[in-house]
């Protein structure tokens, strides 16, 4: 599987926006389905970056 990076999914998200593609009703289904799975993919993608695996000793770790 080829996943992309935070900053690929930054970068994605940036051309949709400039595009004017952000909200229902200023795009095709598709892609407004794309765009949110972009989204999503970036927020996951970003607090798995963010994470602090020092939390994660004895167990306790959010993964």
């Amino acid at each position: 599987m080829n996943d992309f990076n935070l900053q690929e999914l930054n970068t994605l998200l940036g051309v949709f926006a400039k595009a004017g593609i952000i909200e229902p009703g200023s795009a095709s289904a598709e892609e407004l389905d794309l765009l949110t799975r972009l989204r999503q993919a970036q927020a996951e993608r970003d607090e798995l970056e963010n994470m602090d695996f020092d939390d994660c000793l004895g167990g306790a770790c959010k993964l």
